[in-house]
C-alpha cells in the first residue's frame, strides 16, 4: 500500500508536532470551527485553513519579498523558525470541545516560547485563542474588521462570531483594544457600540482612518507592550476581498493592512495572530485566499523576529 502524501503545509514550511516545538518561533495551526450559531452545521469559513494553505503553496520564500524587505527563508530554504502544526480537530456539533482544543493548542505553543498564528475558521475562533493568553498578559488587541463584534448573546449563543471582542473585554489580561476598519451596517445595535466605547475600545472607523492615516491609528496602540492582531478579512475592501460572509464596501486595502502590521511590529511585540472569515466557496479564482495568505505570511515573518 503506497504511503499517503504528507499534508500540505502553509507556504510549504516545515511541519511540526505541538509536542515538539523546540526550534519554533512561530507555530501555525488551523481551526475550522469555533462556536456555531447552528449546532452541527459547518462554519461558513470551515474550508478556509485548507484554502489558505493551498493559496500559499505558490509562494517562493527564498525570493526577495518586498513586503518584508528581504526573503523569508535563507538560500538553503532554512532558518525561518516558522512551522505548521496542522489543524486542531473541530466538530460543529461540539462547540465546547472545539474551544477547549483550540485553547489547549495555543497554550502549548505559548509554553514552548513560540507565537501562534491561527488560521480560521469563523470569527468565534479568536475567543478560545485569546482565552489561552491568561498567563501572558497584559495584551492589547488590534482588530482589523468591518464590525466591532461586541454582541453579548446572539441566538442564545454568547460565544459566536458576533461576540469575540465583547468576550475579550471580559478577560482580565486584555488591557486595551484598537478596532480598525469599522464601517457600514452589521456591527449591531447602538448599545453595543456604546458598551465598546465605555469599556475603552478605540474604534477607528474607515472615515476616521482616511482622515487620521496609518500613523494616527498606530498611535493608539501602546508602545512597548504585547499586541495580539486579529484579522477578520471583511476588514478589507470588498473590491479585493469579496469572499467574505458580510461584504461591506469602503474597507482597507492590502497595503493599508501591511503598513498597519509593520507599524505595530515597530512599536510593540506581536504576540499572536488570528486570521478568520474567509469563505472559499465565494472565491472561485482563489484571489481572496491569495491576498489573505500573503498577509498571514507577513505577520508570521514579523512575529518570528521578536
Amino acid at each position: 500500500m503506497p504511503d499517503e502524501p504528507a499534508p500540505q503545509t502553509f507556504a510549504r514550511l516545515p511541519s511540526a508536532r505541538l509536542d515538539d516545538l523546540r526550534a519554533a518561533k512561530v507555530a501555525i495551526i488551523g481551526a475550522a470551527n469555533g462556536s456555531p450559531y447552528e449546532a452541527g452545521r459547518e462554519s461558513h469559513a470551515a474550508a478556509a485553513p485548507a484554502a489558505l494553505r493551498a493559496a500559499s503553496a505558490a509562494f517562493t520564500l527564498r525570493h526577495f519579498d518586498f513586503d518584508l524587505d528581504g526573503p523569508l527563508l535563507d538560500a538553503e530554504g532554512e532558518g525561518s523558525g516558522i512551522v505548521d502544526c496542522g489543524d486542531v480537530p473541530t466538530d460543529p456539533a461540539d462547540p465546547a470541545g472545539n474551544r477547549a482544543r483550540i485553547s489547549d493548542a495555543v497554550r502549548t505553543i505559548l509554553a514552548a516560547g513560540a507565537a501562534p498564528l491561527v488560521l480560521g475558521g469563523d470569527d468565534s475562533v479568536p475567543i478560545p485563542v485569546l482565552q489561552a493568553f491568561e498567563s501572558q498578559g497584559p495584551i492589547t488587541i488590534l482588530q482589523i474588521d468591518a464590525h466591532v463584534d461586541w454582541g453579548d448573546v446572539i441566538q442564545g449563543n454568547g460565544l459566536g462570531y458576533g461576540s469575540p471582542m465583547r468576550r475579550a473585554s471580559e478577560m482580565p489580561w486584555v488591557s486595551g483594544m484598537v478596532q480598525v476598519g469599522i464601517r457600514g451596517l452589521g456591527s449591531g445595535t447602538p448599545d453595543q457600540i456604546a458598551d465598546a466605547r465605555a469599556w475603552g475600545s478605540r474604534i477607528v472607523t474607515m472615515r476616521d482612518f482616511r482622515r487620521m492615516g496609518i500613523e494616527g491609528a498606530l498611535a493608539l496602540v501602546p508602545a512597548g507592550g504585547d499586541v495580539f492582531v486579529t484579522i477578520d478579512v471583511d476588514g478589507f475592501d470588498l473590491a479585493i476581498m469579496p469572499a467574505v460572509n458580510a461584504p461591506t464596501p469602503g474597507g482597507l486595502f492590502y497595503q493599508d493592512v501591511i503598513e498597519l502590521i509593520h507599524g505595530v511590529s515597530d512599536r510593540a511585540r506581536i504576540c499572536g495572530c488570528s486570521l478568520v472569515e474567509l469563505v472559499p466557496e465565494k472565491d472561485p479564482g482563489g484571489l481572496s485566499a491569495l491576498t489573505a495568505a500573503r498577509v498571514a505570511c507577513t505577520v508570521a515573518a514579523l512575529m518570528r523576529v521578536l
